[in-house]
């Protein structure tokens, strides 16, 4: 497992570009970016990789010292907690309005909180305007980086000079030949979900003692709890995180910690148990949550816990997955299981799937038959055609694991689209196996395709 994230907030004024930064740092359109000051209510967070540097960054709504209206004040308390749990903030400013009284009220109130600051003059988009910049040292700060996240301008001697007192680069990945050590490693499993939804009673089940505290009021596991167990001779890390709370119900600060909190968790574990209410079943935010841990790339089992209070009404176990996949579909590779941590239901089976999940997590597929399956599924089905001429497929190479990574290689990469990614996946997954993992599909173009593959042989798609 890597180092822990570092949290970056970016805090400062409404409409001094937060979010523009803030989008650029995790490479999606994540925040919502207008000209109108105070779109940003609540905190965002997305884990940034930009160019070797890897951390938790959280946009924030606008910073006011003195906040009048109601949905102000809500905003500033967000960018206070987004402070807090810091480890450094981005104080961001505007280049091109220029110092304001605001400015400086909002550092003296950062420098109070004793967080690491950096100024960011942002906006800086041309020379003249990172000269102009200066005019921020009457903030008192001995250094400002100018930037323009816009035109990704500066950012990366900011990103440096952070790094020098908050660590922001992971340690490397294993290479191919340490895979081989992952058996000896324990497997680190997040416990994922709503709160109340029991994920604290799943971890003591499974531990079978009373590790977390367990309540029936929403919210009481605070922080991730790490523990070690073995089953079966095999050793397992369990992380117990705090319920990922609807993002409008995030208002006291023990909270707010429990998005962070989960992030962090799912980005160390191999496995993520997703934990949901069978009573309740699928809701809004449990479809949210499943989002964030699909978009981690991790391994994922779906865990519908309380089924002994749930009225079967003659349901069959099928008939119920197939509604849970109807609300899912885009974790349809996860397996379900029912159980209840009360009553001790299947929970045993908990660590059979893990370790199933895990495997097909860590898979590496032979080259010959990765591309005698390719051959056969892209016969089943071509994809579209670039202006009536056929797109050709030479060959594919699984690159790496965990998840599972191929390269294919095509004439005609922009042709290779989303649906046709899901028919591939599902065909993989029908050959190989895969369950509850995700895959990776890189698609690149192969230059010269006639002379270089002279002599091999190129399925037409």
């Amino acid at each position: 497992m890597s180092n822990p994230h570092s949290i970056v907030a970016i805090v400062g004024r409404p409409n001094v570009g937060k979010s523009t930064l803030f989008n650029r740092l995790v490479g999606r359109r994540s925040a919502i970016v207008e000209k109108k000051p105070g779109v940003t209510r609540d905190r965002n967070y997305g884990i940034s990789k930009y160019h070797g540097y890897e951390f938790i960054a959280i946009d924030t709504g606008g910073f006011e010292p003195v906040a009048e209206s109601l949905l102000r004040k809500q905003m500033v308390q967000q960018a206070r907690l987004a402070v807090e749990e810091a480890d450094c903030v981005l104080f961001v400013v505007n280049a091109q309005e220029g110092w304001t009284p605001a400015d400086g009220e909002i550092y003296r109130t950062l420098v109070e909180a004793e967080t690491r600051l950096f100024v960011v003059v942002n906006k800086a988009d041309n020379p003249r305007l990172e000269e102009e910049s200066t005019d921020f040292y009457q903030l008192g700060v001995e250094i400002i980086y100018p930037v323009s996240a816009e035109h990704n301008r500066g950012i990366d001697g900011l990103l440096e000079e952070v790094d020098q007192l908050v660590s922001l680069k992971m340690e490397e990945k294993r290479d191919s030949t340490e895979e081989a050590d992952r058996s000896k490693e324990p497997i680190a499993v997040a416990v994922i979900g709503k709160p109340n939804a029991g994920k604290s009673s799943i971890v003591n089940a499974l531990l079978r003692k009373e590790r977390m505290i367990v309540d029936s009021v929403s919210g009481t596991t605070r922080d991730p709890v790490d523990s070690h167990c073995s089953y079966e001779g095999r050793e397992y890390l369990l992380v117990d995180t705090a319920g990922i709370r609807r993002r409008g119900k995030v208002s006291q600060k023990i909270e707010t910690f429990s998005i962070v909190s989960a992030l962090k968790s799912i980005e160390r574990a191999d496995v993520t148990l997703l934990i949901i209410d069978a009573e309740e079943g699928i809701t809004e935010q449990v479809m949210k949550i499943a989002g964030y841990a699909n978009e981690r790339k991790k391994s994922l089992l779906i865990v519908m816990n309380k089924w002994d209070l749930v009225k079967k009404d003659g349901t069959t176990l099928k008939q119920v997955e197939e509604e849970v996949y109807d609300r899912l579909g885009f974790i349809s590779f996860a397996p379900i299981l029912f159980v209840s941590a009360k009553t001790g239901l299947r929970v045993p089976q908990i660590f059979e799937k893990i370790l199933s999940v895990h495997g097909q997590y860590v898979r590496r597929i032979q080259t010959s038959d990765l591309n005698t399956i390719l051959q056969l599924i892209v016969n089943q089905h071509p994809p579209p055609s670039k202006s009536g001429r056929p797109t050709k497929v030479y060959y594919g190479n699984q690159v790496s694991v965990a998840p599972p990574t191929f390269v294919f290689m095509t004439n005609n990469p922009e042709k290779t689209n989303f649906a046709y990614e899901r028919y591939i996946a599902n065909q993989f997954r029908y050959h190989f196996g895969f369950e509850g993992t995700p895959l990776n599909f890189i698609w690149r173009k192969k230059k010269s395709a006639r002379s270089n593959n002279a002599g091999k042989k190129s399925w037409k798609i």
